[in-house]
């Protein structure tokens, strides 16, 4: 006989349901725990494993349960974040019937745009000529290798001679250390006018173009065999003082390779204007340089007759280890990544490729670190009221897909001029395959223009903005654009007009 139950099947039977089955289950399980639990009283050291048996029998315990509903996720497509895309050729094509149809001058842009404050007083970072004393006996010979390009260099160059003036030393000409990047095997003389630089320094710092035979000769005719003292980037000038001048005193010459960013910024006023003066005083460009550059910068000149002989200069970030390095992304899509991916193992060999190293385009674009495109830099001088008369010359190495990425500009500022169009190929000739001497070139246009452009930060621009402040008494018409603002405005296509004040910074 079975006991009758109230569900309509017996004690301990299974059912139509299978009842028995988890009866059976739950008096199982019940049964587990009793003899763990006694185990657990009757020997007291397992008491230390108690919270581990705990979390086992829950997990046991949750994976013996099935569940009727599953929770499924949908991941909704979110809209990317503002400004993280390159959408300015949707927007220029937007824009340009509107250019098309713009009939303002841009010469009250050129001649009003700035308001030079006549009581603001300023003070250049070192005198036209520094005092002049008789220098005492030299305590050794500083050598010194600059690396990296043109104005990487020329910094080299400034902090060798306010370093060579700290310890009283005597200053071997640079030597220019072949970068992987610019490939450019030109030594000082080919890019700066070695006479004028020993000459404008010989009452301020001891400076020859070679080791003498003597000193030579102690390091078996072989500067390599020079002790190389690794001093850390930035280092102060007590540094010096303590560290290189006792090994200068004690060997006669000591060599510091690399020299990059090696003296720290803030320094003395003293050995802060020697770095000065020997950057505005004594280094200019050599005479081949010098000689093409002046005939660029009459051309443009005389090509500017419409605005009084002003015009804009542009330096122009858009070359292919740029754009690699930024790690951005534009409007190449597959082919683009692939190109992108070859420029950085090819010069940065690994650095992208670390572990852990994760490549944010969108947010870099929305922080500002992706270079101008051509296109985006004329949109945003139209923008400010530049017309298409405006002469503008372009600084720049060889431009990204130059025939895509140029032509919007050029279709903006119809009179737009490089080296390559200001000069003809015979001038430029003997200068190519050097990138630093056609940089100078670039350089000397930029420095006489009547607005700079930049667009990217580096060297060249920080150089150029002091060099022209430090020419024309602290008054250098300057636009460094405000990337981040740039990006949001840029990523809007259905934007009817670009206002003129985004993205301006002048400079009095």
């Amino acid at each position: 006989m079975h006991g009758y139950s109230r569900l309509g099947r017996s004690k301990g039977s299974g059912g139509v349901g299978g009842g028995g089955s988890s009866s059976f289950t739950s008096s199982s399980w019940s049964k587990f725990v009793f003899v763990v639990m006694s185990a657990i009283l009757r020997r007291r050291g397992l008491l230390l494993f108690a919270p581990l048996l705990y979390i086992s029998g829950m997990l046991l315990y949750m994976g013996s349960l099935s569940f009727d509903v599953v929770l499924v996720h949908k991941h909704r497509h979110r809209p990317p974040p503002p400004g993280s895309l390159y959408t300015s050729p949707q927007l220029f094509h937007n824009l340009w019937p509107f250019m098309e149809t713009d009939n303002s001058t841009s010469l009250n842009v050129l001649m009003k745009a700035w308001n030079v404050k006549e009581d603001r007083h300023w003070k250049p970072c070192a005198n036209k000529t520094l005092s002049q004393i008789e220098l005492p006996k030299s305590n050794g010979y500083l050598i010194i290798e600059a690396n990296g390009g043109l104005n990487q260099q020329r910094l080299s160059i400034c902090d060798a001679v306010a370093v060579a003036g700290l310890l009283n030393a005597t200053l071997v000409i640079p030597i220019f250390h072949l970068n992987s990047v610019w490939r450019d095997s030109s030594h000082f003389g080919d890019i700066f006018d070695e006479n004028f630089f020993i000459q404008s320094l010989e009452k301020h710092v001891h400076v020859v173009r070679e080791l003498p035979a003597d000193i030579l000769q102690q390091f078996d005719n072989n500067i390599s065999n020079i002790v190389n003292l690794r001093v850390k980037a930035w280092s102060s000038p007590a540094h010096y003082l303590q560290k290189v001048l006792p090994h200068l005193l004690e060997m006669r010459a000591v060599r510091i390779a690399p020299f990059s960013n090696r003296l720290a910024q803030s320094v003395p006023s003293k050995i802060q204007g020697l770095r000065c003066f020997s950057n505005f005083g004594a280094l200019r460009f050599s005479e081949p340089i010098r000689t093409l550059a002046e005939s660029m910068v009459d051309r443009m000149v005389k090509h500017s007759s419409q605005s009084g002989g002003k015009y804009v200069s542009v330096h122009l970030r858009f070359e292919e280890d740029m754009v690699a390095f930024s790690c951005c992304e534009y409007d190449g899509g597959a082919e683009e990544k692939l190109e992108m991916d070859i420029a950085r193992e090819r010069s940065w060999r690994g650095k992208f490729r670390r572990k852990h190293r994760i490549i944010k385009p969108g947010a870099n674009r929305v922080d500002g670190r992706c270079p101008l495109t051509p296109l985006e830099v004329g949109m945003m001088l139209r923008g400010m009221g530049f017309d298409n008369t405006t002469l503008v010359y372009v600084a720049a190495g060889k431009i990204y897909k130059e025939q895509k990425y140029m032509a919007p500009l050029k279709q903006m500022f119809p009179r737009l001029q490089t080296k390559d169009t200001l000069a003809t190929p015979e001038e430029l000739a003997q200068f190519m395959g050097h990138s630093s001497r056609l940089a100078a070139l670039d350089y000397t246009v930029c420095l006489h223009s009547e607005v700079f452009v930049t667009t990217q930060g580096g060297n060249f621009p920080h150089f150029l903005m002091g060099h022209r402040r430090y020419m024309y008494d602290g008054h250098a018409k300057t636009i460094k654009p405000d990337k981040r603002r740039l990006a949001l405005i840029f990523d809007n296509p259905n934007m009817g007009s670009i206002q003129t004040t985004n993205g301006r910074h002048a400079s009095p």
